[in-house]
């Protein structure tokens, strides 16, 4: 301690006398009861010719964090040259904890600390010092900044701000292996002393894990850790200060460390040889027993894999992994028969799935056991000798034939009779019957192939000693043809020839059908019919492939002499009874370019110019209908106009009353309508007068018909009035054309609605027989005596 305040002193004296002028000299542990060795000076004011000494020659202080004792902390001392020591100089103090951590005594410049101070709070405080002239309160000097550093002391212990920690490293990893790397973190000043500097340890957990004391990189210590020893570690680490000397802080965390597992233990069977009974009954498929090997590892390094080793009874039965239980679960690949064998014996060896290549030199991975498996006799069903039954047999064959049989046994231990029945499903059962006892199976019904060509139906087979086992067996019966209709060309051939064919060329390919079930390799045959044979046009060419050709055998063919050719072909099947049919084939004339490219068949283009085309031709029959469509509609405009000139009155419904614009020839004119009809045919006009001219000027005397008695008309138009009157749709008004009866002698009279029976006055129409012969039909028609009633006129 007195070399260091000698150290003190004498550089104090180096700088204040000017000798030593550091700016940032490095900071030296003050103490409290030095005051002399902390003092900052300040230059004071010369004149401009006087050489100026420096004034600061110190700018920082330093002061101990976590000062604990009862007087204030002295810091060190500021001084100015103006200061003579007569009292007349005032010291200020301001900046950072002026007056609140810092005091200065006014008149000696001595600061002091008021309280105690934490580095890890704030390192060091920023101040500004001036020296004031009490009298005049005017600044000596300008305001100088200075620095007041804390001094660390060692009062925080390392801490793991991440802890505790978890880690994990396989097991059965070499001495060495990288683990985790811990970190302690201490508050103190890392740059002064040795209060930062951290040194690690282990305090829990030798010998199985070492520390690095400068890093914290926890590392294995010990070979050859085993997971299933020992899983779960725990340990504890220890970080201290002082480079780990005596009286430095420590600071603990814990680091939980797992052995993650490897694959280095093979499976084991517990047991060499593992028992099963199994009911002869068992389905395949179904698991029959179960077996398990144990594998200490964990995981997927656990999981195990059964096979069963190829030997006696191993293609029975199959073995699968239970992924759950990792059991091996054995199942049953086929029927198990106890009268055919009553025990059965395989291995089983069981694996590892995935393997660790640093362990194969430790041995083979798997380990084997005997299965052995006994078959439980059950009463079963029959069993039938085959699986499906096939049959044959021809179409028509007579009911009661015997078609085929089937066969069931009972192969258990004192065999049973069997009994047998069809499994009545639908009504196409009902064509065979069964012989319960033997099985035989006969036709019950006629059969016809083109109907139903195939039947199939089910079988049962019971035990007598007990009817509840059954076995079922599929039956297939085909019926075979019998040869019943003949062959047909295949379709309808629209078939076509040029008429600058020639001979020999071939201008159709025809084939057949047979509605039969045509055997393997039947063959049809093809010829002209008798009838064509004779100077044919055409020939048949056989090609013996069940197809044939329509042959040419003219030079040329024209269509304006015949458009089609009828050729009668006859087709014929090989089958037994043989059967044939006889085809007609049209042919028809076309006219055709050089090439063979038909152009047209039809009939109308032999009388088109040849120089026209089709589109001209279209052309043409379209501007004929738009003519044609004229001439219709201006004819019915025409007839359209005349009915309205002849009705000339809308408002009286009663008659169709018919005027002409110029005179016409009376009784002679009979161009207007044809009463010849409803003239009576007893009646003989002797003396005919012409009635296109005018008569002679002398009146002829009134004749009143003879009237004869002409019952057939009466009734024609007495039923033809009711009829009308009847008719709600009838027109109000009578067509003189329809019913009007002129004539001598007509029994019917005149049935003109002006005068009808139901006329709301009598009329005298006899001054029309004074009018001429022009009006003697209306004076006929009006001059009757009778009444006018419209009800009765239709």
């Amino acid at each position: 301690m007195l070399t260091r305040n000698s150290l003190y002193l004498l550089l104090w004296i180096l700088f204040d006398g000017g000798l030593l002028t550091p700016l940032q000299p490095q900071p030296q542990q003050t103490l409290a009861t030095e005051p002399k060795d902390n003092v900052i000076h300040l230059l004071g004011r010369r004149s401009h010719f006087q050489r100026v000494k420096r004034g600061w020659v110190w700018n920082q202080f330093f002061v101990l964090e976590e000062y604990m004792g009862s007087e204030p902390q002295y810091v060190g001392k500021l001084h100015s040259d103006l200061d003579k020591g007569e009292g007349t100089v005032k010291y200020t103090l301001s900046g950072d904890g002026a007056g609140t951590v810092f005091t200065i005594d006014e008149t000696t410049g001595d600061i002091h600390a008021i309280r105690s101070l934490d580095r890890e709070e704030k390192p060091f405080y920023t101040l500004r010092a001036q020296a004031v002239d009490i009298e005049t309160r005017k600044p000596l000097e300008p305001e100088s900044e200075f620095i007041i550093k804390v001094q660390d002391i060692n009062d925080n212990e390392p801490k793991f701000l991440d802890g505790p920690y978890v880690a994990s490293v396989p097991e059965m990893s070499p001495v060495g292996a990288y683990v985790l790397q811990v970190k302690a973190t201490d508050a103190d000043d890392p740059t002064y002393g040795n209060s930062a500097r951290v040194v690690y340890s282990i305090l829990q957990g030798q010998p199985y894990f070492s520390i690095d004391p400068k890093t914290g990189v926890i590392r294995t210590a010990l070979p050859n850790m085993d997971r299933e020893v020992k899983e779960q570690y725990q340990v504890l680490i220890q970080a201290k200060d002082m480079g780990g000397q005596l009286g430095g802080l420590a600071g603990t965390t814990i680091v939980n460390i797992t052995l993650t597992d490897v694959n280095d233990n093979p499976p084991r069977f517990p047991k060499s040889i593992f028992h099963l009974k199994v009911p002869e009954s068992s389905p395949v498929g179904s698991a029959i027993g179960r077996i398990r090997a144990v594998d200490p590892d964990f995981g997927k390094n656990a999981e195990i894999e059964y096979n069963i080793v190829p030997g006696d009874g191993g293609n029975l039965f199959d073995i699968v992994t239970d992924e759950d239980t990792q059991e091996g679960i054995i199942k049953l690949k086929k029927p198990l028969d106890f009268e055919t064998k009553k025990a059965y014996t395989f291995k089983v060896e069981a694996s590892n799935l995935h393997l660790d290549h640093r362990f194969h030199s430790a041995g083979p991975f798997k380990d084997t056991a005997t299965v052995k498996i006994s078959v439980l006799d059950v009463d079963e069903p029959p069993v039938f000798s085959k699986p499906l039954y096939t049959m044959e047999v021809y179409e028509d064959t007579p009911v009661g034939t015997i078609i085929g049989a089937v066969t069931a046994q009972d192969l258990d231990v004192g065999s049973s009779a069997v009994r047998y029945f069809i499994d009545w499903k639908s009504d196409g059962d009902s064509y065979f019957t069964i012989d319960g006892t033997e099985g035989t199976i006969a036709t019950n019904e006629l059969l016809d192939r083109e109907n139903t060509a195939q039947y199939n139906f089910s079988i049962i087979a019971s035990k007598v000693s007990n009817p509840s086992l059954t076995s079922k067996v599929n039956i297939l019966i085909n019926v075979l043809d019998v040869n019943e209709f003949p062959p047909e060309i295949s379709v309808p051939y629209e078939t076509a020839v040029c008429e600058n064919a020639k001979p020999g060329q071939i201008i159709q390919i025809v084939g057949a059908v047979d509605r039969d079930l045509s055997p393997a390799g039947q063959q049809f045959s093809f010829r002209l019919a008798p009838e064509a044979v004779i100077k044919p046009n055409f020939t048949v060419h056989d090609f013996r492939n069940n197809t044939a050709g329509i042959e040419t055998r003219r030079n040329g063919y024209s269509r304006r002499q015949q458009e089609l050719y009828f050729l009668p072909i006859v087709i014929e099947d090989s089958s037994y009874p043989v059967q044939s049919s006889t085809n007609t084939m049209t042919i028809r004339v076309c006219r055709c370019d050089s090439d063979g490219t038909i152009l047209s068949c039809n009939v109308e283009a032999i009388f088109l110019p040849v120089g026209l085309s089709t589109g001209a031709l279209i052309a043409i029959l379209l501007c004929i209908v738009i003519l044609l469509a004229i001439v219709v509609l201006y004819v019915a405009l025409r007839r359209q106009k005349k009915k309205d000139t002849l009705m000339t009155s809308k408002e009286d419904i009663r008659d169709n009353v018919i005027h002409y614009d110029d005179e016409g020839g009376g009784e002679e004119d009979t161009q207007a309508f044809d009463i010849g009809a409803l003239r009576n045919p007893k009646v003989i006009e002797e003396n005919k007068i012409r009635r296109d001219i005018k008569p002679d000027s002398f009146c002829l005397p009134r004749q009143r018909p003879q009237v004869e008695d002409n019952t057939d008309i009466r009734d024609f138009i007495h039923q033809r009035l009711q009829e009308n009157d009847a008719d709600p749709a009838a027109p109000p008004y009578d067509s003189l054309a329809t019913y009007a009866y002129e004539g001598n002698g007509s029994v019917a009279e005149s049935l003109s609605s002006i005068d009808s029976l139901t006329s709301e006055a009598d009329q005298d129409y006899d001054y029309l027989s004074d009018w001429g012969p022009r009006f003697k039909v209306l004076a006929d028609m009006f001059g009757e005596e009778e009444s006018y009633n419209p009800d009765n006129v239709t």
